[in-house]
Order: C-alpha cells, then sequence, then structure tokens
C-alpha cells in the first residue's frame, strides 16, 4: 500500500525561492515571522517541516497567501 508523504526538500525549496524572489534575508524573514532564523533555515534546506502556523507566520511574513505557497508545493509533488 502507498502511503503519500509530504517532501520537506520540496517545501523547503518553495519558500526559499519565494523569499529570494523578494529579495529578503532569512534573518529578516524569521523576524516578521518570529520564528529562529536557524529554524527558518532547516525549513528551507528540507531538514524540518513546517506546522500549519508556521507556514502561515512565513507566509504573511512573505506577504503571499499560504494558499499559494501550497499550491507551488503540490505541483511540485505531482510532477
Amino acid at each position: 500500500m502507498f502511503i503519500p508523504t509530504l517532501d520537506s526538500k520540496i517545501v523547503g525549496e518553495v519558500i526559499a525561492e519565494a523569499r529570494k524572489r523578494k529579495g529578503i534575508s532569512q534573518e529578516v524573514i524569521s523576524g516578521l515571522a518570529d520564528i529562529g532564523r536557524t529554524h527558518l533555515s532547516a525549513i528551507e534546506r528540507g531538514e524540518r517541516k513546517p506546522t500549519l502556523e508556521t507556514l502561515y507566520r512565513i507566509s504573511c511574513a512573505l506577504d503571499i497567501k499560504m494558499s499559494d505557497i501550497i499550491i507551488e508545493i503540490e505541483k511540485r509533488l505531482d510532477k
């Protein structure tokens, strides 16, 4: 039986790319999202998966909809 899992590398890539497109450092985003910079770094490297709350905070800090991040993650998972 196949049990789907969320690829943390893809999650991290999508978040990192969105942050870089905005031209904002990890330091600034982590401050705006009220999470540690090392935590954000670990998420972007795919070493940790963000909770929904953390993903929401990151998306607000990036000034983008959380659903846009999720849609991009789903597109990449479908490939």
